[in-house]
């Protein structure tokens, strides 16, 4: 099998995992790795092959890096719960308590340990399928 033949099959393999992962990273390798069958194809050594599969792969990675950090949109919104106020059922020696919000029953959590426990709460954070609650603000 001629080298730019290996090249590109390596290529495709990257490109086709790319389809899986999206992240454009390895898009970019793939790339990288479809110009270096390129350069064997051109009849350029083995060396010169794989230098520019590597340059070009540290290039195109980098602009991949900043095209997502630059244009991809931010994977944690602020949750829509905080502000909120809920009302507190039981508390917990632990500190936890079960409030009312949602029309269900939450498990909530201090937002600190010396946060003083009200029968109304308001919703600081969410940590998982818990709410984080602190004093209502007078």
């Amino acid at each position: 099998m001629d080298a730019q033949w290996a090249w590109w099959i390596a290529a495709a393999v990257f490109v086709g995992a790319e389809l899986v992962t999206n992240t454009f990273y390895l898009l970019a390798i793939g790339l990288a790795i479809a110009l270096g069958g390129v350069a064997a194809w051109f009849g350029a050594s083995t060396e010169v092959q794989w230098a520019v599969a590597a340059i070009l792969g540290l290039a195109f990675t980098y602009v991949a890096h900043r095209w997502r950090r630059r244009y991809a949109s931010p994977s944690l919104q602020p949750s829509a719960d905080i502000g909120k106020s809920v009302h507190v059922r039981h508390w917990n020696a632990d500190g936890s308590a079960r409030v009312d919000y949602r029309g269900t029953q939450w498990t909530a959590d201090l937002a600190t340990p010396d946060t003083p426990r009200a029968e109304s709460m308001v919703i600081v954070d969410v940590r998982g399928s818990r709410l984080v609650v602190a004093e209502r603000a007078h």
